[in-house]
């Protein structure tokens, strides 16, 4: 956590290739009130921007420094050889690194692989970063291979590109010194973890507390009191409306349980 006791806030690092907006946007949903700020870094200085405590957690590059860092894998990304348009590999749905051991191939400065042995004929010199290897790529020199996510991000329309089956791959995942675990970075696990706001642990003590204001409210709640319906029962007699019978009878109708008259016999005239 960032910031002070009364305006707290949250730094998060992110490498080239990560598309964080999912869970920003769940973060500001679900904490408003504490702001949260993205840092963009180059791969290969994210786990100094962690260290220095430049940024509370961050996406990040597969593998950290695991003695220091605590680490949530999340995903492993396919790889892909980036080429013009009209190259030959386009033909293949997929290519392997015994296809690509007579071009050369750019292996810039931020090569996010570990390569034991680059595939290929090398280049004349390095590029300084993927980007300006995609250029490069872009006028004929020669071909990349990256995570298919760089291959979008520095997307152009003459380039294409093609998986590698049988090269290294790059995982991400959600990075943070070990001994900083902090509620908010509690609060950022649960969130990429797809914890529901019922169910995320490390809430904040603000959120806490206004969880346990909201339902104090629920149940200081009032409702009508039943003393008024009994008042209004035992205070007279039921209503014309209320005992079934029309308001308009007469005594005679209301009690009517006596005998008809009898008439007499008519006399007989003589």
């Amino acid at each position: 956590m960032t910031g002070s006791e009364d305006s707290p806030s949250f730094r998060l690092a992110y490498v080239p290739g990560v598309t964080p907006a999912k869970w920003v946007r769940i973060w500001n949903e679900r904490l408003p009130g504490i702001p949260l700020t993205l840092v963009q870094v180059p791969a290969a200085e994210a786990p100094e921007v962690l260290r220095a405590g430049e940024a509370d957690a961050g996406f990040v590059r597969l593998p950290v420094d695991r003695t220091f860092f605590s680490a949530i894998p999340l995903y492993t990304e396919t790889t892909v050889v980036v080429v013009p348009k009209d190259h030959l590999i386009t033909a293949a749905d997929e290519v392997t690194l015994a296809d690509l051991a007579d071009e050369v191939l750019f292996h810039p400065l931020d090569d996010v692989f570990d390569w034991e042995a680059p595939p290929g004929e090398p280049a004349f010199e390095r590029p300084a970063t993927t980007q300006d290897a995609i250029e490069l790529v872009a006028a004929n020199v020669g071909l990349l291979v990256v995570p298919q996510s760089l291959a979008r991000l520095y997307h152009r329309r003459d380039l294409t590109y093609r998986p590698v089956a049988d090269a290294p791959q790059s995982s991400v995942a959600l990075s943070w010194p070990e001994d900083a675990t902090t509620d908010l970075v509690e609060e950022f696990i649960g969130i990429v973890r797809g914890r529901t706001v019922n169910s995320t642990r490390g809430r904040t003590a603000a959120t806490s507390s206004a969880d346990e204001q909201r339902k104090g409210s629920d149940r200081s709640g009032t409702r009508p009191a039943p003393a008024a319906k009994s008042q209004a029962k035992s205070s007279g007699k039921p209503s014309a409306k209320s005992s079934g019978k029309p308001a308009g009878r007469t005594a005679r109708a209301r009690t009517g349980g006596g005998k008809p008259v009898k008439r007499g016999k008519p006399r007989r005239r003589s």
